[in-house]
């Protein structure tokens, strides 16, 4: 009989953002999986035991607790933010395509979790209020060409942009070419907000314009969310400003 793979999603960090849909499947699980320090987060008990693996080994991650649930566990992977976007349930169902009819017999569950844009927008007000889309700055698993023609076309379409995975020590340069590149597209006066570790202790937030953003601090705790040129930024004294972007949409002039 086959068993149950669930891929929880624990959202940006802090306990306050897991669901209780989330708690509940880390309670069931025989046995977790994932990234050590998303396994960090969650707490430990003798009878559950944990297998961590390293930043990209989500294959053989997917392959382990595919191979663990096939035999009848009930079994978790868990995932930052929200498991669907740029994690483990894009991987975990990629595995199931190219391995054993046993795989496919599994019961899957993804449990969503809150990714870190909606975090990071809940923060400075609703930049998120129109259009927007999310793009990875990686191009482990895609080639730099495509990024770029991804930005192009969003930032063309109008669009707010997430950025997810901005730079990393084997990737220093891209996010600066990536703010050159929306350069060409977007006003200097743009608002750019960089969100660190949101939902942790050591959570930062920095708002900023396109002009400055090169000169802002950005890890791969990061997620960078960059203004459509109808977003604005509403100052308030004695309190932070405010970024969203109107529901209304702009004319189009033909």
């Amino acid at each position: 009989m086959s068993g149950r793979l669930s891929i929880i999603g624990l959202g940006p960090g802090d306990d306050r953002y897991l669901t209780q849909e989330a708690r509940d499947a880390l309670e069931a699980a025989e046995a977790l999986y994932g990234y050590g320090p998303y396994l960090d987060r969650v707490p430990t008990r003798e009878d559950q035991p944990r297998h961590a693996s390293g930043n990209r080994e989500e294959g053989k991650r997917s392959q382990a607790a595919l191979t663990h649930a096939a035999q009848g566990a009930h079994v978790a992977i868990v995932s930052g933010g929200d498991p669907g976007v740029f994690a483990m349930a894009a991987a975990v169902c990629g595995e199931i395509e190219r391995g054993p009819d046993a795989w496919r017999a599994v019961d899957l569950v993804v449990v969503p979790g809150i990714t870190a844009m909606l975090a990071v927008a809940a923060r400075v007000g609703a930049p998120l209020g129109h259009d927007f889309c999310a793009i990875s700055l990686s191009d482990n698993l895609k080639p730099w060409p495509v990024i770029e023609k991804r930005l192009d076309a969003a930032a063309a379409g109008g669009f707010v942009i997430a950025l997810y995975n901005p730079i990393s020590v084997a990737r220093p340069w891209q996010l600066g070419e990536a703010f050159a590149r929306l350069s060409r597209h977007h006003s200097p006066s743009t608002p750019v907000v960089f969100g660190r570790a949101v939902g942790r202790a050591d959570e930062a937030v920095t708002i900023t314009t396109l002009k400055d953003a090169a000169t802002a601090k950005a890890d791969m705790a990061t997620l960078i969310l960059v203004g459509s040129p109808e977003t604005r930024l509403i100052t308030r004294e004695g309190r932070a400003p405010l970024v969203y972007t109107p529901r209304e949409a702009a004319e189009v002039t033909a």
